[in-house]
């Protein structure tokens, strides 16, 4: 008899290594652009019977194990298992909401700290690779949430849990790959929602309280420094945390620097690689080497893949290892230029419209299409 599972079932069962086949009956584009790590392809309609062409292309694939399909919101998947069964199949699994819902699995790692008073979570958003901090006070019981993604329970949940009361909200900037939750959960809890200063010039319509390069907000005894790091944007801001630990945003990857033309474009790209270059050199590699760098992303390859470690685990790397070993950071300002600007990866779908939404320069009147703009993995990285 068929079954429904949860995205996060799902995720459970690909971590423990279990055993069986995952079928993506989306249309071949489709699974080509984004798919599940280990998913193969079964194209399949919702008014389609199974052809006998697919039939063994199935039975080929699954030998013996039970079946797991997904499409994108649950819609193919399911006519796809019923037809199964009509084959004699008698283990098989659709996930709830597909796509979709796997689009909003979350991992939270915590992040180990030489304060024991500094609590710091990582929140990995699975299919996308965004990476959204807790950043709390034990002793004084209250946090911020650096970079929250839409799904705002998700950091709300841990800051609960965790006992914290969330005093602030930060985005490290005007994000172009996902619809940022910070000021929906600003204004939800009626704290304050910051970003840069800079982010004047980005004609951000709604209010926020601006922080200054330098700036220092408290969190009992913690204390979170602003360093502007212009770059991948003009407002760009990297926080500080208590001399230990540095969120990036989009400025210094564990795998990668930030692109350029998002926002400054095409034609523009190389005034933003300079910035990020002078960015880089001049403030980030001029902290200590034991400073910890937690990224605003991971990259996701296409067959959903992290570029870089494992979900669950955390997204971090010492920064002295990354000067070391990342040929980024070890590059003269004109090459480093020229490799930014002249290989520029694919830029993310829709990411005119998100940032026109995180701006506020328009309201998202429709959450669908919020999952539309959203769906993939992001191409913050250059």
């Amino acid at each position: 008899m068929m079954e429904q599972i949860t995205a996060d079932r799902l995720a459970d069962k690909l971590d423990a290594g279990e055993s069986f086949t995952l079928v993506d009956t989306r249309p071949e584009d489709s699974y080509e652009q984004w798919h599940i790590p280990g998913a193969e392809n079964v194209p399949f309609g919702p008014d389609d019977d199974l052809s006998e062409e697919q039939l063994d292309r199935v039975n080929e694939l699954v030998d013996g194990q039970s079946v797991v399909a997904i499409c994108g919101k649950g819609l193919t998947s399911t006519p796809f298992s019923f037809e199964l069964e009509q084959h004699g199949y008698d283990d098989v699994s659709v996930v709830k909401g597909g796509m979709e819902d796997w689009s909003k699995v979350y991992e939270v790692v915590p992040i180990e700290t030489q304060n024991d008073d500094l609590f710091l979570a990582q929140l990995q958003r699975r299919a996308k690779g965004c990476l959204g901090y807790v950043v709390g006070s034990r002793a004084a019981e209250s946090a911020v949430v650096v970079d929250p993604t839409r799904q705002t329970d998700q950091f709300t949940l841990v800051a609960g849990e965790a006992g914290f009361t969330i005093d602030r909200v930060l985005d490290t900037h005007v994000h172009a790959d996902h619809i940022s939750g910070g000021r929906t959960l600003a204004e939800t809890l009626d704290v304050p929602y910051h970003l840069g200063e800079e982010a004047t010039d980005r004609d951000v319509a709604y209010e926020y309280e601006p922080l200054a390069d330098g700036e220092t907000i408290e969190i009992g005894d913690v204390e979170i420094e602003a360093l502007h790091t212009p770059g991948h944007t003009s407002e760009m801001m990297n926080y500080l945390v208590d001399g230990e630990a540095l969120l990036t945003g989009d400025t210094l990857f564990v795998e990668s620097v930030g692109r350029t033309e998002l926002q400054f474009g095409d034609e523009d790209a190389a005034t933003g690689a300079e910035l990020l270059y002078e960015s880089l050199h001049e403030t980030i590699l001029e902290l200590p080497d034991d400073t910890t760098i937690l990224p605003g992303h991971v990259s996701v390859a296409a067959d959903g893949r992290y570029e870089v470690g494992s979900p669950g685990d955390p997204i971090a790397a010492r920064l002295g290892d990354l000067r070391d070993d990342l040929d980024l950071l070890g590059l003269e300002k004109d090459e480093f230029v020229s490799r930014l600007t002249d290989n520029a990866p694919e830029k993310p779908p829709n990411y005119e419209r998100v940032i026109e939404l995180n701006t506020g320069r328009d309201d998202l009147d429709d959450p669908a299409e919020a999952t539309e703009l959203e769906l993939g993995p992001n191409n913050c990285a250059a």
